[in-house]
């Protein structure tokens, strides 16, 4: 692990993510919405107004996912002139990071917005809902829901705990993630104590990892104090935000992890209930429009930063040797089959899943690779 001063002059040094910011709110027009603070109040207010409280997993102002709470929370009070009124509550002010959706199914807080693989420790089915190893990108995983029974096997399994959830955005394909050495052989692997969630932390615990589930705001107290030697956090884009580059020296890709997570909101089961048809209707227009929203955020400013990373920090990605990237393909199908193998519910999650990725997995992604190819993508990791 790299010395403690070392990692503090390492994060002393400008990252110039205003930069970013700016370049940000040219493309988006400008527009920024971010987790405020907000007490806890009743769900039933006077004048017949509800208030939502929404718990979310991430640090406030966290590009992508915490502005994306904000842009639901404001779409929703104002799509209801107000009579439902969401207010945002950030990691840990109301509730664990983790906690969210246990306190939305016991109706301590009506919403969430977070990513259903944290909670993998209620069902392991959970995790396909957010992303699993060598899965489905973000747009199949959305159509996979939309169009291939997804969402319905959703609704099942988390009634069981009392929750709605529905997709709010994806991540796209994700970086390898941070390390204080090269990968070379699936050997470096072992004894490797590495922040990773789901199905994807169980596969580098097969390999001999210790793999530790921490939500956002802990990764980089946790880089310092030596709990983890490595991290994965979705892309260049938060990467940036958080300067995982000033404190490890080895940025790997590509990732087998999480190849389209996806973000979710969800809602107390009896509270969605409550609600009046034309608001579910307005409630699912604004996620939905949020869906698009948000992929495209972190898809086009991943791409940004990316740049930023390779000419301004002079990051050097490492890519994973062909033979790694074999091993842990192979223990991740296997760690996610074995979910078919839990109950039933399990069994027909994965079914459901293995079936469209056979079907979609294919001819588009076939037609894609020929057409980058064609199309001549310049390929940044070069002169690296």
């Amino acid at each position: 692990m790299t010395h403690k001063s070392e990692l503090k002059t390492r994060l002393n040094k400008p990252t110039h993510i205003d930069r970013i910011s700016r370049r940000r709110a040219l493309l988006a027009g400008g527009a920024a919405l971010t987790g405020g603070v907000a007490l806890a109040a009743p769900a039933l207010s006077q004048g017949g107004s509800r208030t939502i409280r929404m718990a979310t997993s991430w640090p406030p102002n966290l590009g992508g996912l915490a502005e994306s709470a904000g842009r639901v929370a404001a779409g929703i009070t104002s799509g209801s002139n107000g009579r439902l009124n969401v207010e945002i509550h950030t990691a840990g002010q109301l509730v664990p990071p983790l906690g969210v959706h246990d306190a939305a199914g016991a109706g301590e807080i009506e919403m969430y917005h977070s990513a259903e693989y944290y909670f993998q420790a209620k069902h392991r089915g959970l995790n396909f809902f957010a992303t699993v190893p060598l899965g489905l990108t973000s747009v199949e995983q959305a159509a996979w829901l939309r169009f291939g029974g997804g969402q319905e096997l959703w609704d099942e399994l988390n009634a069981g705990f009392g929750v709605k959830s529905m997709a709010v955005g994806g991540t796209g394909v994700q970086m390898g993630g941070w390390f204080n050495k090269e990968i070379k052989s699936i050997d470096d692997f072992k004894g490797l104590r590495m922040r990773m969630p789901g199905l994807g932390a169980q596969v580098i615990t097969e390999l001999g990892a210790s793999a530790v589930s921490l939500p956002g705001g802990g990764i980089v107290d946790a880089l310092f104090d030596g709990t983890i030697d490595a991290t994965e956090w979705v892309g260049p884009y938060n990467d940036l935000q958080f300067g995982f580059q000033k404190l490890l020296t080895t940025y790997i890709y590509p990732g087998f992890h999480e190849p389209g997570t996806m973000a979710s909101v969800g809602f107390n089961l009896d509270f969605w209930n409550s609600l009046s048809a034309a608001d579910k209707a307005m409630i699912s227009g604004i996620v939905d429009a949020e869906l698009t929203y948000q992929t495209a955020d972190f898809y086009g400013n991943n791409g940004l930063s990316l740049v930023q990373l390779l000419k301004e920090f002079g990051t050097k990605p490492t890519k994973l040797p062909e033979d790694v990237w074999a091993e842990l393909a192979r223990v991740s199908f296997e760690v996610t089959a074995s979910v078919a193998k839990d109950d039933d519910m399990g069994r027909r999650i994965v079914e459901s899943y293995d079936a469209y990725r056979a079907v979609i997995g294919s001819a588009g992604p076939a037609s894609q690779a020929e057409y980058l190819a064609k199309r001549g993508a310049t390929n940044l990791f070069a002169d690296v």
